[in-house]
């Protein structure tokens, strides 16, 4: 019988997502958290759509509650650092992006996100090696290049840059000349 309501609640929710009903969504995922305090998805989803309506601190919140529940996921690390991160509390979303690489070691976002944390803290050698791994998780992602461009061209490494903007250039353009650009770094034309 539990099961049935808790899927009722669920699929409830779901449609009034697709309905693009996020408030009268998030009515029914807090009802969700409290009947079934210990149940992860709920929580997420009430975490996400608090975030998503701007509601950040409530949202912070019921992440950290979350993370109570279910420690060992790498995406909820992810996520608390992410929105710790919104929030500019960097040092510890420098702590929970690193819990979220070291439970999860594949999860490029991760590595991203702590790469532009560490570039606010201004740490651009430990900015460099985080960027590094998500590049090599996403080599055909554009973000994670075009940022450990620009902490290169912070650290006088004007040659690693015009690399990288050679590289960029093979698949995203657009993003290469927008370096180009932004850097005063110019990829000389092909003789």
């Amino acid at each position: 019988m539990m099961r049935l309501h808790y899927r009722r609640l669920k699929w409830r929710a779901i449609a009034l997502l697709f309905l693009g009903r996020r408030e009268a969504a998030l009515d029914v995922f807090e009802t969700m958290a409290l009947e079934f305090p210990r149940d992860a998805y709920a929580m997420a989803s009430k975490a996400h759509l608090q975030a998503q309506l701007g509601r950040r601190r409530a949202a912070l919140s019921t992440f950290e509650r979350l993370l109570e529940i279910d420690a060992g996921n790498g995406r909820n690390w992810f996520n608390y650092g992410f929105l710790l991160d919104e929030l500019d509390e960097y040092a510890q979303a420098e702590a929970a992006l690193r819990c979220a690489t070291e439970l999860s070691p594949k999860l490029d976002r991760a590595w991203y996100g702590l790469g532009l944390v560490l570039i606010r803290l201004q740490r651009f050698d430990e900015a460099v090696a985080a960027l590094k791994k998500n590049t090599q998780l996403q080599p055909m992602s554009p973000y994670g290049w075009y940022q450990l461009a620009r902490v290169h061209v912070d650290r006088h490494e004007p040659d690693e840059a015009l690399r990288i903007i050679r590289h960029l250039k093979k698949f995203e353009p657009k993003v290469a000349a927008q370096l180009e650009r932004e850097t005063g770094i110019l990829v000389p034309p092909a003789s």
